[in-house]
């Protein structure tokens, strides 16, 4: 069968499903974290607490390009530019 096939059925890509897996692991495990501490930050003043949440928010990206990346590529780090 060829893709321009309409009976044409591509297969799943394990790849992507084991990258939503990834994600959603990441966000449990830093919501936890930072459930974790909410005492110790509740005691601090209000704009340190606004500041920590803003950070908190922002930093659980940070893994997501690599994984992305993976995931439809197959490697975790981009090419090098070539000279």
């Amino acid at each position: 069968m060829v893709p321009d096939d309409p009976t044409f059925e591509e297969e799943p890509r394990p790849r992507p499903t084991a990258a939503v897996f990834m994600i959603l692991g990441i966000i449990i495990v830093w919501a936890a974290l930072i459930a974790s501490v909410s005492d110790t930050v509740t005691r601090w003043p209000a704009l340190v607490q606004l500041i920590f949440y803003i950070v908190a928010g922002i930093v659980w990206i940070l893994p997501l390009k690599p994984i992305l990346r993976w995931s439809e590529t197959g490697r975790w780090r981009s090419d090098p530019p070539q000279p």
